[in-house]
């Protein structure tokens, strides 16, 4: 038997991911106030006909006292074939003349149950004839009749059909939740797995519990199920290919671009898929930034860019070639937004802090605003010596102080390795790491927080030096840091 028919849920309690269905259908059970009509929307595989099932079976079964009729009702209603269940697949009988059979069969009182209850999968395929014959009976069915409509385009279902009925929408189902089905499936099953293998099941089912299921049906023949054996079966994930995006984006490169585009086709992965995770990942950093009260203006522009990409792409024969031409478009403009950077001049005193993005003027207009810095008071305070030594001490504290994160992320970068009076000098071994330190908005903003610690203006310098070692190493760049130098402030 295959494992999504096997492990189907048979209560309520089995029911995952739709809690706030479930609830609502106990307690109407409890209560004794069931709806003759029932509407259960959603998107595939999130449990429409086994929530739809379950409540059937739960009707049916009220009123049976005697322990050995129950009990083969029950395994007549799990395995369908009980007499007072009857289930109808709109998709095949879609016509008039079927829901006119349909209403003339209601007429017979139920056999076994006290109820009879019609469960109409796909009803959204009804003909227009067939939705008005059923339309009268939904309003004034039979005491004893109860009717169940399960859809995946609620659209298409008639708003006189759905206001005569309890409407409940199932929801995608999380990844975590599929991930917790999948583990007791191959608990059960003694199928031999890894963690990061059902994650990558789960990713593929896009919210689908039968869709997980059936690819782990597919592969629980071998002897244990990895990474690997997963995605050369459903292809790289969608999530593999933000990070290359992302990569290529932050390393300002059109032609990377163009291969991860390339590689997203011959691995047949939705592009409005890869589309929706990056504007998932650009709205996170965009809440992210109005926390923490930073201009938002940049994660909104790449939201806006996205958001063509994703309605040109629904209409393009060649939905590859829009987010292609959207991505690269971004990347050659965040390209020139940099050089165009450097020939400006936004200083910041020590009082007054500017923004740190240039705001788009027309062309005669400059956007470089000067500010002479004030020459600051002594300190009323003992302040420390500048020394490597105790810029080295406090050194995390002065990465946690920098903005914005694109910033912070190239000074992790850098290496003391020179302080001459009042000068900082800074080694980077990357090229890039360096000029976005010594741009004139980051240079002085990391001089204002020197100011801060040693009392005393301090200058920086930034040079060259391909052998030289991060000050303090610490983890590898992820993609929360990356995507915020590439979305963020440039």
């Amino acid at each position: 038997m295959a494992l999504y028919l096997k492990y189907r849920p048979q209560t309520f309690a089995d029911v995952v991911g739709q809690d706030h269905i479930v609830t609502t259908l106990e307690q109407s059970v409890e209560r004794g106030r069931i709806s003759h009509a029932y509407l259960f929307c959603g998107t595939r595989g999130t449990g429409k006909t086994s929530v739809a099932r379950i409540l059937a079976k739960t009707i049916l079964l009220r009123g049976m006292e005697d322990a050995t009729i129950r009990a083969q009702s029950t395994k007549g209603i799990e395995e369908g074939s009980f007499v007072d269940l009857i289930e109808i697949d709109a998709a095949s009988n879609n016509g008039v003349d079927n829901i006119r059979d349909l209403i003339e069969k209601i007429q017979f009182t139920p056999v076994v149950s006290k109820a009879k209850v019609y469960i109409i999968d796909e009803v959204h395929m009804l003909s227009k004839g067939a939705f008005n014959a059923l339309l009268k009976t939904l309003e004034e069915p039979p005491e004893y009749v109860y009717f169940i409509l399960a859809t995946t385009e609620t659209h298409k279902v008639p708003d006189t059909i759905q206001s005569r009925c309890q409407r409940f929408l199932f929801k995608k189902v999380k990844d975590d939740d599929i991930i917790r089905r999948l583990q007791y499936i191959v608990d059960q099953e003694r199928i031999v797995t890894d963690r990061e293998a059902l994650r990558a099941i789960a990713r593929h089912a896009l919210g689908s519990f039968r869709d997980g299921i059936a690819l782990l049906d597919q592969l629980r023949s071998l002897e244990k199920i990895g990474l690997n054996d997963v995605t050369d079966r459903i292809g790289k994930t969608s999530t593999l290919f933000i990070d290359d995006i992302v990569a290529a984006l932050l390393n300002r490169k059109p032609e990377q671009i163009k291969e991860v585009i390339a590689e997203i086709e011959e691995s047949n992965v939705p592009i409005d898929l890869i589309t929706s995770d990056l504007l998932a990942l650009v709205r996170s950093h965009l809440h992210e930034a109005i926390a923490k009260k930073e201009d938002p203006s940049s994660y909104l522009h790449m939201t806006d860019v996205l958001l063509l990409a994703m309605k040109n792409i629904r209409l393009s024969p060649l939905p590859a070639l829009v987010l292609e031409s959207a991505l690269i478009g971004f990347c050659m403009e965040t390209e020139g937004e940099e050089k165009s950077h450097k020939k400006s001049t936004v200083y910041q005193s020590a009082k007054l802090k500017m923004p740190t993005t240039e705001v788009d003027a027309p062309a005669n207009i400059s956007t470089s605003v000067e500010f002479d810095s004030p020459p600051p008071k002594h300190a009323l305070v003992e302040a420390e010596d500048l020394t490597i030594q105790n810029v080295l001490r406090h050194w995390q504290e002065l990465l946690k102080e920098v903005t914005p994160a694109s910033v912070r992320m190239s000074l992790k970068d850098g290496s003391v390795s020179k302080v001459t009076g009042e000068i900082l000098e800074l080694s980077f071994p990357s090229s890039f790491h360096r000029d976005r330190v010594s741009e004139t908005h980051a240079s002085r903003t990391i001089e204002d927080i020197l100011l801060g610690i040693f009392k005393k203006p301090v200058r920086l310098k930034c040079i060259l030096d391909k052998d030289s070692k991060p000050t303090f190493a610490g983890p590898a760049t992820d993609l929360v840091e990356a995507a915020a130098e590439v979305f963020g402030n440039t």
